[in-house]
């Protein structure tokens, strides 16, 4: 007993002197510094092991290839502005919209492209490889998660092929995201001449005590001219469906034209981080069929700002007439909350779809607290029914949509790298708006007396998981 008493006391010591390490670290918010100095003290055997794991709140050390500090990598930002500089796109400016967005990612808007809404694998695949095929001199290709099956086997067998065809091929994955990724699955890519890197937060080392700043980003790059984000990871399931959840619904983009460019930038700034190099790209744009403005909005934990929340809210505030998005974990931020609420009071037509489940528990509970507030708030809220909702989409009225890897969660919009691409044209917003319509006849509303109906317990563990959401 006596022994029980000392580990207990010792426990909250360790745990209190971690809560002030926590109080005098800068951190991304004031929800995030007292959840975790709340959870320090009161919970010190469970919470003190997360936050060496999960708790440190900026990732220094990382820099893009914009920020003044970052000299090995200003060549390629030099040459980028030159090149681009005639294809500025000359957006109508209302109440600054256009410029906050340029600044906060500091590049323009880019006109010259042509856009094409991929719904789900079989297209997006599709669209993938045709496009490795098509590659001349190098081929980018990023995702978060690449497992060692079908679609892995897959991707592997036409990556070795663009490399053997004498095609330059540089591959970057999450460490954490493919952590099951076998060693001899990337031999076998080394060995055929791909350039393969796993991204890490600390590149010279792996370390267990640091799983937070993912790089959640999916990018592919064809010889600067054609690209591809999106949702997608590379797994079967993408094709085929979970298991146990069902269809795999999910969005991605194929983008041709100069900002193409910005998804270049975002994978070398990812490269140079992992080996100190700058890679031999091509920074002339080439303008295909099509004139659409676009731009390529990178946001991770070593921005300055809070570039993914900010870029959220501002599209929302900016709504006139309708605003809806599609994310698959919604555990939004204080300011991401009121934009919503604040558009719904000035007429905006405001619409939420979410997956009727998560795959994560704590999110899926901490959501029904957010869903309350915003029905009270007339937002319309729906829960896609067939399968899984994976799709990252946003569309602003009747011109403007975004397609990328950003959750409305914290993890996406402080702790994670991540992209989103903004593409300015109705033909392109009609292809969106389409298929928002499609995913909403395949929703079920949520109700106000379907939440009240849930039993206590349920309610319960809502709020509490709620009280974590700084930390989801």
């Amino acid at each position: 007993m006596v022994t029980l008493l000392i580990v207990l006391a010792l426990a909250h010591l360790v745990g209190l002197i971690t809560a002030g390490a926590a109080l005098l670290t800068p951190q991304r918010s004031a929800e995030g510094s007292v959840a975790w100095i709340l959870s320090l003290i009161t919970l010190p055997w469970i919470a003190v092991p997360a936050y060496w794991l999960f708790g440190r709140p900026r990732f220094l050390g990382y820099r893009t290839a914009r920020h003044p500090g970052a000299s090995p990598l200003r060549e390629a930002v030099r040459s980028l502005g030159t090149h681009v500089e005639a294809y500025r796109a000359r957006l109508p400016e209302e109440r600054g919209g256009v410029q906050a967005v340029e600044r906060l990612v500091q590049m323009p808007f880019l006109r010259g492209n042509s856009a094409e809404l991929l719904i789900d694998g079989e297209e997006t695949f599709r669209s993938l490889f045709e496009g490795f095929n098509r590659a001349e001199h190098y081929l980018l290709v990023q995702f978060y998660i690449i497992r060692d099956d079908r679609m892995g086997q897959e991707l592997k067998r036409r990556l070795i092929e663009r490399a053997e065809g004498g095609v330059r091929v540089h591959l970057l994955y999450d460490k954490i995201g493919s952590f099951g990724l076998p060693g001899r699955y990337v031999d076998e890519l080394r060995e055929a001449g791909v350039k393969v890197r796993a991204f890490r937060s600390n590149r010279r080392t792996a370390t267990p005590l640091q799983i937070n700043f993912r790089n959640h980003r999916k990018v592919t790059v064809v010889d600067g001219c054609e690209g591809w984000v999106g949702g997608l990871n590379v797994g079967d399931e993408y094709l085929e469906g979970d298991e146990d959840l069902g269809h795999w619904r999910d969005t991605h983009l194929h983008l041709e034209g100069p900002a193409v460019l910005g998804l270049q930038l975002s994978f070398l700034e990812d490269w140079y981080w992992m080996t100190d190099e700058v890679l031999d790209l091509r920074w002339e744009p080439r303008s295909r069929a099509g004139d659409l403005p676009a731009l390529i909005l990178p946001s991770g934990p070593a921005d300055e700002l809070e570039t993914a929340s900010l870029l959220m809210q501002h599209a929302i505030h900016s709504a006139v007439k309708r605003v809806w998005i599609s994310s698959p974990y919604f555990v939004p931020d204080e300011g991401v909350m009121a934009a919503l609420e604040l558009a719904v009071l000035r007429g905006v037509d405001v619409r939420i779809l979410v997956p009727r489940r998560a795959d994560v528990l704590l999110v899926h509970l901490a959501k029904f607290a957010f869903l309350e507030r915003l029905l009270r708030a007339g937002v319309q809220v729906f829960a896609y029914q067939p399968g899984v909702l994976h799709s990252k989409t946003l569309l602003l009225d009747s011109e403007i949509a975004t397609v990328g890897t950003v959750n409305l969660d914290n993890r996406s919009l402080r702790l994670n790298f991540e992209i989103t691409a903004l593409v300015v044209g109705r033909e392109f917003a009609d292809q969106v708006r389409q298929s928002f319509e499609d995913d909403f006849r395949r929703s079920r509303p949520f109700t106000l007396e379907e939440i009240a109906a849930k039993p206590l317990w349920f309610r319960v563990a809502s709020h509490g998981a709620h009280l974590f959401s700084p930390l989801l």
